[in-house]
């Protein structure tokens, strides 16, 4: 069993990235610019931004924190993000969700320029990428995927189960593994809180992903021997004996699960350091398409 390493392969790619940036700024080109926005006072999504502001400084791209207290009406917030399309200076940018409840993220994020939208979630970039025309990915996808193919991990023809169904995760993860492409070509079941026979659909499968944020989900009995488990899922469980008061679990019986795996995720240290690695990759994207 190897434990896919998500914290060695993001520093791996974020000295790539660095090495990149370092040789715009030696041929006299600017660094690329990202604009990470946030409303409210989520502590989550404080820490998720600080984060990638923290990741932004490692590697030399040039980020800027854009906040706003929750008062903010939808609209206001949509004359922002028009104003963030026509800045120039700003290669892309990303709004922090989830949004209070009275903006619907839905019309937010549609709003976006696609060709800045390095979150990938533009309706624009969504349909691009179901028809595998050159696009932002969504970057847990995209960090997924990068994943499996640093560990040399082959999709092409194996029967990859995604459980989880969200605008996120789940749908482009799905869309991305069937494409006509080297990391793509397997065939994929999607499922989610409604499919029948989830326990059976798994053990047919030669790499489960499960992003569904219900910790413990997949367990044991739902795997077969050598297959791939990547875990999505972060939750905060409270716990008494942690000096925080919480742990994270994900959605996978990790103790239980792992012993059958030729591969899989721990939590946390597995996909998370992805997904922020794979923002950068797309802000660095979005640079150079505008160039």
């Amino acid at each position: 069993m190897t434990i896919l390493d998500g914290k060695k392969i993001a520093a791996e790619i974020r000295a790539e990235l660095k090495a990149q940036i370092a040789d715009l700024l030696a041929n006299h080109q600017r660094a690329p610019k990202l604009g990470i926005v946030i409303v409210g006072h989520n502590p989550a999504s404080e820490t998720y931004v600080n984060n990638k502001m923290k990741a932004c400084l490692e590697v030399g791209i040039e980020a800027i924190r854009i906040a706003f207290e929750d008062s903010i009406t939808e609209k206001e917030l949509l004359a922002e993000v028009d104003k963030l399309n026509h800045d120039d200076s700003i290669d892309g940018f990303i709004v922090q969700l989830p949004l209070p409840k009275h903006i619907d993220e839905q019309t937010i994020t549609s709003a976006i320029d696609y060709r800045k939208d390095v979150d990938g979630l533009t309706p624009e970039n969504v349909g691009r990428a179901t028809k595998g025309l050159p696009c932002i990915i969504s970057a847990t996808p995209r960090g997924i995927r990068e994943l499996l193919s640093r560990y040399a991990i082959p999709t092409d023809g194996k029967h990859i189960v995604v459980i989880g169904r969200s605008n996120i995760v789940g749908k482009p993860m799905a869309s991305l593994l069937m494409q006509k492409h080297e990391r793509g070509n397997a065939t994929v079941t999607l499922c989610h809180s409604h499919t029948a026979h989830l326990k059976e659909i798994c053990l047919s499968a030669d790499i489960i992903i499960v992003a569904v944020g219900h910790p413990g989900l997949l367990t044991a009995d739902m795997v077969s021997p050598g297959a791939t488990v990547i875990d999505v899922g972060i939750t905060r469980v409270d716990d008494s004996q942690s000096e925080r008061g919480y742990r994270i679990k994900g959605d996978v019986d990790f103790d239980n699960v792992a012993p059958k795996c030729d591969f899989i995720t721990p939590v946390p240290g597995g996909v998370g350091p992805m997904t922020i690695v794979s923002l950068l990759q797309n802000a660095l994207q979005a640079y150079n398409s505008k160039r």
